[in-house]
Parts: C-alpha cells; structure tokens; sequence
C-alpha cells in the first residue's frame, strides 16, 4: 500500500471514534476502507488516492475501558482543501465496526503548511536577530574599532629605557606616568596621547628627566602595588601629582569616564607623602604594643560611628561635586540646606549656626575648615582629602579613601 510522506502532506484530518464494544486497530481501518468504498467516485476512493499517494498511512490509536473502546484517527492528506473536507466528512458516515455500534466525529483539518509557516516566521526573526547583533556593526562601531587601531600602532619607543609611550610625550606640557605597556594602550585607546610607561617598579633615568623638564601626574592602580610605586616615585624625582585608579582595578582595564575622574581628583606629590605616611604611622602604632608612656599627648573622645547609609550618601554627593570645587551643607536627616564655593565655605559654617550637621566639598580639610567646623559644632567633614590627622578633632573626617 503506498504512503505519504508527512513532508509532503499539505493537511492533515483529525477525528475520535466511540465504539461501544471492543475491536482492533485494523478492524477500525478496514470498515474505514469498506464503508466508504464507492461512496465518492473513482476520483476520490480511498484506496486509489493511497496507492497513489494522495492519502498517507491512516493512523489509529484505540485504548479499551469498560467494555467500550475510544481514541483517535489522523489522515495525512496532500489534496486540495476542498476534496480533503470531503474525506473528512465521508469517515463521519462509518455506524458500525465489526459487530459494535461506533461514532466518528472529525475534530478539525489541520493546515500544516500554516505550521510550517510560523515556525519559518519565529526561525527568521531570531536568525535576523543574530545577523543585526553580531555582523552587521552600525557606522560608529566601525568608526571606533578603526580608530582604536590607529591609536595603537601610535604607540612608540621613547628615551634611551626605551619606554613605551604615545606620540605626543615630546610636545605635551604634561605627561601621564602609568606601570606599564597595557597601560598605556588604554589611555591611547581612550585618547589619552601623553602617557609614558615605567615598565616595572622602579623609576627609569627617562622617567626621572621628565620630571625636571613637564608637569608630571603619576597614575597607578588600585591597590597596595600602587601605593609602594608612589612612595618610590617620591623618593627619587619630582612629582607634581599622583592619582589612583578605583580601588582593586587596575590602570590597563578601567573605562574613559574612570580615566576622567581619576585624573580630576588627582592630588599634589606633597600631600601624597603626606597621605602615605599618615598610612605608614598607622600601620606602626598598630604594630605597637597597647600601653602607651605616662607622658602622652591627650586624645580627643572617639568620634560616633557613621553609618553605611550615610556614608554612601556622601560618596554619591562627593561623586557629583567633583571638578565644582563648591560644597554641600547637611542638616542631621540629610537634607542639603545650601549649596557654597568652597572659598566662602569657613564664613558660611560661621553663619549658619548649629543646625548643620555635615560639609561635602570638592576640596582639602585643612585646619580653617575644621577649626570653623568646631566653632559652628559641626559632626563630620567630607572632602576629597584632608591635612587633618583624624585624632586632631572632635570632627569626624571621611575622605575618599574612606568612603
């Protein structure tokens, strides 16, 4: 008996059978054949169109209860709609199989090229997808990946260490100084044209000559490497700034606006001695055993804890104060009560009276800011760094390095 391929099947019937008593599967498809044979003319008889492959194998799935048999019936048909409805309507004719009383009722005609059809339309949308997102760059993709290769083949040699350097070292006022090569490929790549390697620890005889000559800004990572760079930096040449990158990062992976904001709040080469051995004190008196001579200076009351929540409060507001060089003025529920140049900051603490609470500012906590700060009882400080030892005030101080 010849079949259909389902490939090839443009529709496909669906019926249930009821038959009140127990028969077999080729029971059921043998009164199929016989009931309706001659019913619909040479052109559509049953068996003709299956040996001629116009109707596929009939399937027949029956299961057995009580005494009474029920389940379904699928006829792939590759006719067209209207003479595949007519099969469908003949099998509704078939009454009995074998001795039992049975009801064949079609539940519907499925179209299968409409299957086919949506599963075509979900595939292109997700090939289209994939197409769009990984070949097919828009204009400005392709702008940065070609400049990106231009400013790395314009990194060069400099000096007789032969550092790694971008183009613009000779004719910059200022230079960049980062730890190494990958460095400053990612100045470069973010347009950073006047950074100079080190390559390696210690401080290069070419490094130590641009010192002399250009304003230099020493630029490290984040973390204790960094740190010990700046305190070698320091003791062998003359360094006009230094700054860091954020905390655990380093130099070769941070993004352009952390570049930015890393060479904004970059600090004078003095301050940071200042700040690297106010670290080293405190790494010593903790090294220290806890009895202290007879003789000490007095200490000032620890100062309250601030809370976490207080504190991110203050890095978001020290975030967006960077570069403004003013203040935000705080009441104790963190409400900003005014915004002040830091050059008028000392006379506005002195007239605002008790109600403030803290000072945010885009500057250094020397000692006029702290002594007005005790004038006006003033409970915390933040700025982007300080001259004040936290032990020297009643005030509580947070820099930076402490948020």
């Amino acid at each position: 008996m010849g079949k259909i391929s389902p490939v090839s099947a443009k529709y496909i019937i669906h019926a249930n059978i009821d038959i009140e008593g127990v028969v077999d599967k080729p029971d059921v498809v043998g009164a199929i054949f016989g009931q309706t044979e001659g019913l619909l003319g040479a052109d559509l008889e049953l068996r003709e169109l299956q040996k001629s492959g116009r109707i596929g194998r009939i399937e027949v799935n029956v299961e057995t209860r009580s005494g009474k048999t029920k389940g379904n019936i699928v006829v792939p048909s590759s006719l067209d709609k209207a003479e595949t409805a007519i099969v469908g309507a003949a099998l509704e004719i078939i009454q009995r199989i074998g001795p039992c009383n049975a009801k064949m009722q079609v539940e519907n005609i499925e179209d299968v090229r409409v299957s086919k059809r949506g599963f075509v339309i979900e595939r292109a949308k997700e090939l289209l997808k994939n197409l769009m997102e990984s070949s097919m760059p828009d204009s400005q993709e392709i702008a940065d990946e070609v400049a990106y290769s231009v400013r790395v083949m314009e990194i060069r040699e400099y000096g007789k260490d032969r550092l790694p350097a971008g183009p613009a070292i000779d004719e910059s006022d200022e230079v960049v100084v980062v730890e190494g090569r990958a460095d400053v490929l990612n100045l470069l790549k973010h347009g950073f044209k006047n950074a100079i390697a080190m390559n390696g620890t210690s401080v290069p005889e070419t490094i130590i000559d641009l010192c002399k000559k250009k304003v230099v800004t020493v630029f490290v990572d984040g973390d204790r490497g960094g740190d010990l760079i700046i305190k070698e930096f320091s003791s062998v040449a003359d360094v006009d700034y230094v700054t860091k990158a954020p905390d655990g990062k380093e130099v070769e992976e941070i993004t352009k606006k952390e570049i930015h904001k890393a060479l904004r709040s970059r600090i004078s080469g003095e301050q940071a001695k200042l700040e690297l051995g106010r670290d080293i004190e405190r790494i010593n008196d903790a090294s220290k055993p806890f009895h202290r001579p007879a003789m000490q200076r007095p200490q000032f009351i620890k100062r309250p804890f601030v809370p976490l929540e207080q504190k991110n409060t203050f890095k978001n507001m020290l975030e967006n104060l960077v570069g403004t060089r003013g203040a935000q003025v705080l009441d104790e529920k963190m409400n900003v009560l005014g915004k002040v140049p830091i050059s008028e900051l000392p006379t506005a603490i002195k007239s605002l009276g008790n109600g403030v609470y803290a000072i945010v500012f885009d500057g250094t906590i020397d000692r006029d800011i702290i002594k007005a700060a005790e004038m006006g009882n003033i409970r915390c400080l933040v700025g982007m760094d300080s001259r004040i030892r936290p032990n020297e005030t009643r005030v509580n101080i947070l820099t930076v390095s402490d948020l």
